[in-house]
């Protein structure tokens, strides 16, 4: 099965990253050979800026999608969101690619499962 989440909104703030990711890792953990992607939208670029500190105890979603990537999962960042914010020349986490519009009507299409947060 192929999943696609889409998440739309900034890392912090509210918990919708945060929840997209949470679901993200579990589909991996128990659905074992499930493709996820993950395509950062908006705000949601942040998302893949690396060495976020945050507070003990506190959700980190630099970690959480590095469990995505460490479990052969695919992060996408829109690149007009990443121009549109002035982090063109930014390096985001290992793993994680610049992307189009037009490879994320190609995953539309060929996922069996679109979730958008």
């Amino acid at each position: 099965m192929k999943v696609l989440i889409i998440i739309n909104d900034a890392p912090y703030g509210t918990e919708k990253a945060y929840n997209a990711l949470r679901l993200a890792m579990t589909i991996l953990k128990e659905y074992e050979g499930t493709e996820m992607s993950v395509f950062l939208m908006a705000d949601a670029v942040g998302c893949a800026i690396p060495n976020q500190k945050t507070p003990d105890g506190y959700y980190n979603i630099e970690r959480m999608l590095k469990i995505v990537l460490n479990k052969n999962g695919n992060v996408k960042l829109c690149t007009t969101c990443v121009e549109a914010r002035g982090l063109k020349e930014m390096t985001f986490i290992e793993g994680a690619s610049l992307s189009t519009m037009k490879e994320l009507a190609q995953l539309t299409l060929e996922s069996d499962r679109v979730i958008t947060f």
